[in-house]
């Protein structure tokens, strides 16, 4: 069952049914070489691409409709700001790695990481749109899904929807548990690019990006308080 089938739950928004029209593009994982570069551009290139995660035998599909670029030390709100540490060993590399962390003691996130291997930098999934398998996520999801646009238009409800926990650290995204996928190319007019949602420092960097049109994002009263502010 798909987003689309969810009837008044929600309706997929252009680019998710263009994506879901292009079935060849769901067997094709994103290469290292598309991680390989810096990180606001794989940020920006990520919307449209497809989230995949295969757990207990269900494999979840989701469309990318949000993203946050985090580039390196000099960031102060990147968890590389504070150097080379066990914690923060993925975030150096190599490209095209998954970097998962526990917040608020009950949490996951979910990054990319980004670069080549010895410069830090990720791009955290902060939303998407769900494709595929998306019974099981209401189903992990529980009470707080019963809207299918709040399914995952967050962070930590993706990882939740998505199955996705500290176990899923250091995987590759090429798979076989987790891969992003090739998907349809948002087009920049439709990419709608603010400040970092929920971080003290360095709070005004340009580093969100998120499809304009899409009912799937996330934090969206700060993001129309802040179209609001620039007019």
């Amino acid at each position: 069952m798909t987003a689309t089938s969810a009837g008044a739950r929600g309706t997929a928004t252009t680019a998710g049914k263009a994506r879901r029209g292009r079935g060849s593009g769901l067997v094709t994982p994103l290469p290292p070489s598309f991680y390989q570069r810096p990180t606001e551009r794989v940020a920006r290139d990520l919307l449209g691409c497809v989230l995949e995660t295969t757990v207990g035998g269900v494999t979840c599909r989701a469309q990318i409709v949000e993203t946050e670029a985090y580039v390196g030390e000099h960031d102060a709100a990147c968890h590389a700001a504070h150097g080379r540490t066990p914690r923060t060993e993925i975030l150096y590399g190599p490209p095209g790695l998954a970097y998962v962390y526990f917040v608020y003691g009950m949490h996951w996130c979910m990054n990319a990481v980004t670069r080549r291997e010895g410069l830090p930098g990720a791009v955290l999934i902060r939303a998407v749109e769900p494709l595929d398998g998306i019974e099981a996520m209401r189903a992990r999801r529980g009470p707080a899904g019963a809207r299918d646009v709040d399914i995952a238009n967050g962070p930590a409800k993706l990882c939740d929807a998505m199955g996705i926990t500290g176990r899923f650290n250091g995987a590759s995204l090429m798979g076989p548990f987790v891969r992003i996928l090739e998907g349809v190319r948002i087009p920049r007019k439709q990419i709608l690019v603010t400040p970092r949602i929920g971080v003290a420092d360095a709070a005004d960097w340009p580093l969100r990006f998120l499809v304009a049109d899409s009912q799937w994002t996330s934090a969206r009263a700060a993001t129309a308080r802040f179209l609001r502010d620039r007019w």
